[in-house]
């Protein structure tokens, strides 16, 4: 995706760009150039599939987009309380946009609960569309209601379009064999119908995704696909809803090429298995299931066709001794998880430093610590990824900044790997994992060549003639130690975790041998070429704000908001966390202030300061959700005018 930095259009809120009349009583359509839904229920209501729809339908129309689901961490909470309450936001727009919204200019809640949950982010003069056959007096008692929110008043602020979804549901769906209970399961469908209507969105894409999802049962998918055009039928010919919207396609804001919609774990997920195309190498992966990390082991397990070996692992070790066995035996070889199932891999990851052995490591962080927050996001591991192993066990660090960015930054973990022979952490988190924005599909020659040269034989000669092996004799430019498939005649050597010995890789206790080979390992990882940072700078500012990983999105989207207004603000983002590029030192002592905001009590700062002794501010945020724009565009304005 490309970035309109000077534009605004992050500083608005649906903005009415057009209004067309239609004669003969029909329905008045406005154009907007953006809009915010959240569809919000009971975790069983099916509010992430109708996220999903509505999503795939305005990536098919063009639009930029950008998601942020929401969802319980029990498996099923009880129905019609605020911890069961399961969420989608959805921010779409005719020009480039960056983060899922601040605030949703339309909710759809399916019950109390979910009303109750969400009303604090809904701005006033914003459009509600509640299911009123779920709001009865123990459905409002439940989540504390002493009087119905939809007769008080305390909605009179919002533009309240009370249906009821489940009575039209059943209504429409009366046709067919269901029960009363099974019919009520697609009202969920009757409000994506509704919402579609409202918004243009395209059909034919869900009722044939409908087809396919109940291919078993087509009486089923024939009531579903009842229910949504239902729904599209009622907002056509109600009363309530006298005014369409259009927001149109946002093919200015992208480069040509061919385009999809990607979640950030998905793209992840195609670019470890481009990696081991471009490299000429099976890929495998070690697993163990991890929220949420799950998704990539599911999506890996599809595509045995391009030489993909996923295996389910009793536990998170075995998940992470399988690959690094792999990646012994010549694979590409990954391990996924999260961070207390980085806390589990910490052994194995410095085994993989001691060995040399190429790694990936990924995790898609959560809130923590231990159990944590398993659904909600935050990127605190960034010290466990940099420190969390005994000894001196250096890894590099590689961090996405969007979810289409995922597939990149595996590239790019899989590239360093690959070249200087060592274990890579990934850092993605649950923002990008789930979250979803359009993605242009690269052409092959734009994807860089990552094939390796295995050791073929002997690479030393002693002193007498004789012709050996030596493992850890190393390229003078990487410090990459041969790679020596198992089975290969004449090149056989020790592994393990004790010390080796320099060149010859026998077991050393020598002090004078384990100091090189310490200083070594870290001079490899030091010398890992990562490319500059750049700095968007257009106004000479004498702050700049420093991100990584998934705070991009808000920050960069906080910045265009501040410079809208006359504000000068410079940029940088990093994506190589270990090694830093090398000219982040003269970056940041050229501004007077620098600016870090984290989700997380300040490790990013923490190691800028320590590393290069610059008064780093850090601005932190740790509630299991991503940062707003106006938030931090607030906070950036303070340190500017301090």
């Amino acid at each position: 995706m490309t970035s309109q930095v000077s534009s605004p259009a992050e500083q608005t809120d649906g903005t009415v760009v057009g209004e067309q009349r239609n004669p003969g009583g029909a329905k008045d359509v406005r154009r907007l150039d953006r809009v915010i839904i959240r569809f919000a229920g009971d975790s069983g209501d099916g509010m992430q599939l109708t996220g999903d729809r509505f999503t795939s339908e305005t990536a098919s129309f063009g639009n930029d987009l950008s998601t942020l689901p929401n969802f319980p961490a029990e498996i099923r909470a009880p129905a019609g309380t605020l911890p069961g309450v399961s969420s989608f936001q959805l921010h779409f727009a005719d020009h480039d946009i960056l983060t899922p919204g601040d605030a949703p200019n339309v909710l759809v809640a399916m019950n109390p609960a979910a009303l109750k949950a969400n009303i604090g982010d809904i701005p006033r003069g914003a459009e509600i569309i509640v299911n009123t056959d779920e709001f009865t007096k123990r459905a409002l008692q439940k989540v504390g209601y002493d009087a119905s929110p939809l007769e008080d008043g305390s909605l009179d602020g919002y533009s309240l379009h009370p249906v009821p979804l489940t009575t039209l549901t059943v209504e429409a769906l009366k046709e067919f064999a269901l029960s009363r209970k099974e019919a009520e399961r697609s009202k969920n469908m009757f409000a994506l119908g509704l919402l579609s209507w409202m918004y243009h969105r395209p059909t034919e894409g869900t009722e044939k995704f409908l087809k396919s999802k109940f291919a078993k049962k087509p009486d089923i998918a024939e009531a579903n696909i009842a229910a949504f055009r239902a729904g599209w039928n009622f907002g056509e010919t109600t009363e309530d809803f006298a005014v369409s919207y259009e927001v149109a396609p946002a093919a200015k804001a992208f480069p040509v090429g061919t385009y999809r919609n990607i979640s950030g774990n998905l793209a992840l997920a195609y670019g470890l298995i481009t990696a081991s195309r471009q490299a000429d190498l099976p890929l495998f992966l070690g697993s163990y299931p991890i929220t949420p990390a799950s998704d990539i082991l599911h999506e890996l397990s599809k595509h045995k066709n391009f030489g993909v070996r996923t295996f389910q692992a009793e536990d998170e070790i075995a998940g992470i001794g399988a690959a690094l066995g792999a990646a012994f035996g010549g694979s590409l070889a990954v391990t996924t998880t999260s961070g207390p199932g980085v806390a589990l891999k910490s052994e194995t990851i410095g085994l993989a430093v001691s060995l040399e052995l190429p790694l990936l490591v990924v995790d898609i962080q959560r809130g923590g610590p231990s159990t944590g927050l398993p659904t909600k996001t935050e990127q605190a591991d960034l010290l466990q990824a940099m420190y969390g192993r005994n000894g001196e066990a250096p890894v590099p660090v590689v961090a996405p900044k969007t979810p289409a960015d995922c597939f990149d930054a595996a590239v790019e973990a899989a590239r360093i790997a690959l070249t200087y022979r060592t274990p890579v952490m990934l850092l993605s988190d649950g923002y990008l994992a789930n979250g979803s924005e359009p993605w242009r599909v690269p052409d092959l020659d734009e994807l860089p060549d990552l094939r390796v040269r295995f050791a073929s034989g002997p690479n030393h000669t002693l002193a007498d003639g004789t012709e050996v092996f030596w493992p850890y004799k190393r390229d003078p430019q990487t410090l990459a130690r041969p790679w020596a498939i198992p089975g290969t005649p004449g090149l056989e050597h020790r592994i393990g975790g004790i010390e080796k010995q320099d060149g010859t890789g026998n077991i050393s206790y020598d002090p004078a041998n384990h100091d090189f080979m310490v200083r070594t390992r870290q001079a490899k990882i030091d010398g890992v070429e990562v490319p500059d940072v750049e700095v968007d700078d257009p106004h000479g500012a004498r702050t700049l704000v420093l991100g990584w990983g998934s705070t991009y999105g808000p920050i960069t989207a906080a910045v265009r908001r501040l410079r809208a207004a006359g504000e000068p603000i410079a940029q940088a983002h990093l994506r190589h966390l270990n090694p830093f590029p090398r000219n982040l030192g003269a970056v940041l002592k050229s501004y007077d202030k620098v600016v870090i905001p984290e989700m997380n009590l300040g490790q990013l700062a923490t190691l800028v300061r320590a590393k290069y002794l610059v008064d780093a501010h850090s601005y932190n945020q740790v509630n299991g959700m991503p940062f707003k724009a106006e938030q931090l565009a607030a906070a950036l304005k303070e340190a500017i005018d301090d």
